[in-house]
């Protein structure tokens, strides 16, 4: 079986970008502990400072499963509603 591989945007509220921003660097930290977690890149848009992309690759959609569980990514999943423009827009994907 191939690699997923994900690219999520995230686009934070203006005025929540530094409490989004440190919310997914100590995502990046703890996700790259993860066994299935081959690559957990985050990005900065260059035009707009509110919206991080993620690139993502894992070993299976098992380790992907169980990452969706932890802690840290569920604490994000709560602050969606208040502190993001919109829902991320996840693109799962195997590399060609």
């Amino acid at each position: 079986m191939k690699n997923l591989v994900i690219t999520a945007i995230v686009k934070a509220k203006p005025e929540y970008r530094k409490d989004v921003l440190d919310l997914l660097l100590d995502m990046v930290e703890k996700t790259r502990l993860e066994e299935a977690c081959l690559q957990y890149d985050l990005h900065q848009d260059l035009s707009d400072a509110s919206t991080f992309v993620f690139y993502e690759v894992w070993s299976d959609q098992a380790g992907l499963d169980q990452h969706n569980q932890q802690p840290y990514i569920q604490l994000f999943g709560s602050i969606i509603n208040t502190h993001l423009r919109e829902s991320p827009q996840l693109f799962i994907t195997q590399k060609m």
